[in-house]
């Protein structure tokens, strides 16, 4: 016997209302879960649309104009921003158009304003010093008390700006220098530990101590050698008369070469006392404490 399903037409011919459908004795198999539905513990949201988590992007790829925005920070400030302007049109920084930079960097603020409060803040504070600016060269200027012409109000803008494009260039090279991580990898190669040799790890400070004990074993082993000069007094004699000759004194202390050693200086005393026992030279003073000349006791021929 087959049951007349609820949503279908009477049969014609049939008058009263349709029987109804008999009840199923089992239940329905369980809706088969999607595979590409994540699971909300452990999945991580691609996105937020109206503030929900949206785990899988749109099958029609499609996202509401007003709840997706994208800011690019472009500019790192308001110095940044006017720099931009001046470069961009190829206006001479020392003779700012204060006009037309003006009105373009206030079109920007606008922009910013309605998106972020804060970020336009410090935009608005240089646009303020900006239209100041423009009203003080309308204005005729006030002669200085000392004569000299009045400064140009834009002189503190573009000290400014100088020197925020010296940094910036310079924050620009610094950059390019290769950094670790960034533009290098250190090598890395593992090495298996058991078929390494051990060294023991030697320091500073155990090196120091090693050199000081060969330099305290070194002083033990050190030998003293007397060595015997044979000094002639008769060849300092001589050598006494020669230097003698052609001067008429010497001083004392000159007779002596004090560079030779204790044992030429003795033998030279000597030399000059067996000189004056046999009357060739002559040591003369002329009062007490006075120096002490030497003299030949002849006149050579």
């Amino acid at each position: 016997m087959s049951a007349t399903p609820p949503d279908a037409p009477p049969a014609p011919g049939a008058e009263g209302p349709a029987p109804a459908a008999p009840v199923p004795t089992e239940l329905p198999p369980p809706a088969t879960p999607d595979p590409t539905a994540p699971e909300a513990v452990d999945a991580v949201a691609v996105a937020r649309l109206y503030g929900e988590p949206l785990f899988a992007l749109p099958q029609d790829l499609y996202i509401p104009p007003d709840a997706l925005r994208v800011f690019l920070e472009a500019f790192q400030g308001p110095l940044d921003l006017l720099l931009y302007l001046i470069r961009k049109q190829n206006f001479n920084i020392l003779d700012i158009p204060m006009a037309d930079v003006t009105r373009q960097y206030l079109k920007y603020v606008e922009q910013i304003r309605k998106t972020n409060l804060e970020l336009a803040a410090e935009y608005l504070l240089m646009a303020a010093m900006l239209i100041e600016i423009k009203s003080r060269m309308l204005l005729p200027p006030k002669p200085s008390e000392d004569g000299q012409e009045p400064e140009d109000p834009r002189a503190e803008l573009v000290r400014r700006l100088l020197e925020y494009e010296q940094m910036k260039l310079a924050a620009l090279r610094l950059d390019e220098l290769p950094v670790m991580g960034r533009d290098l990898l250190r090598a890395q190669v593992a090495m298996e530990q058991s078929l390494v040799a051990r060294l023991p790890e030697v320091s500073v400070d155990d090196l120091r101590g090693a050199w000081a004990d060969i330099l305290r074993r070194a002083k033990l082993h050190q030998h003293h050698r007397i060595s015997r000069e044979q000094l002639s007094v008769r060849e300092y004699m001589g050598h006494l008369l020669r230097r003698l000759q052609g001067v008429r004194y010497l001083p004392f202390e000159e007779l002596f070469d004090v560079s030779r050693g204790t044992a030429v200086v003795v033998v030279t005393f000597i030399a000059m006392l067996e000189l004056t026992r046999e009357r060739l030279l002559e040591v003369t003073q002329a009062e007490a404490y006075a120096p002490i000349f030497v003299r030949l006791a002849y006149t050579p021929a």
